[in-house]
């Protein structure tokens, strides 16, 4: 047993492949309403969670799915960022990078906690991917995320799926 679980610290079960993604939704940098739903029977989703905006890494990780954002549209999914951050840091960050992608808001941890990628202490969203098909339901799991170049791993993979 772990020592964040004999303290009674453990976050909830990370979301396994194989099962249904729980469904979500919250407001995206631009204020509209984003909903998992909004994507069953018409693409993939590449849900990704990481701990905050404008910092090393979540930076190289956007930037790189921005840089491949044509290809993975292509491969038929769309992007969708989660983190922590309020709408107008996400929107402050999209900005900044040009982020041609939604950015949702979960500064109550709702979509976090539901996915299991809370970090236990900090509360922040672990750096996890979710490759979720067109019917909602979560073909990979990516826990060990290249921030520089996520975007060719993800691909990879949503090409794998179809």
């Amino acid at each position: 047993m772990g020592i964040f679980a004999m303290l009674g610290l453990a976050s909830a079960a990370v979301v396994k492949e194989g099962v249904k993604a729980p469904a979500f939704e919250a407001q995206d940098q631009h204020g509209a309403l984003v909903r998992l739903a909004d994507f069953q029977g018409k693409s993939a989703v590449v849900l990704y969670f990481y701990p905050k905006d404008d910092t090393p890494g979540c930076t190289a990780q956007a930037c790189s799915l921005r840089d491949g954002f044509s290809a993975i549209q292509g491969a038929g999914a769309v992007i969708l960022g989660v983190s922590a951050d309020n709408s107008q840091s996400h929107k402050a960050f999209a900005e900044k990078f040009h982020l041609p992608f939604s950015i949702l808001a979960d500064p109550d941890k709702r979509i976090i906690e539901a996915y299991g990628v809370k970090m236990p202490l900090l509360g922040f969203a672990k750096r996890v991917t979710f490759l979720i098909d067109r019917q909602g339901v979560v073909r990979k799991v990516i826990t060990d995320t290249r921030t520089k170049d996520h975007d060719r791993q993800v691909l990879a993979l949503l090409k794998g799926m179809s």
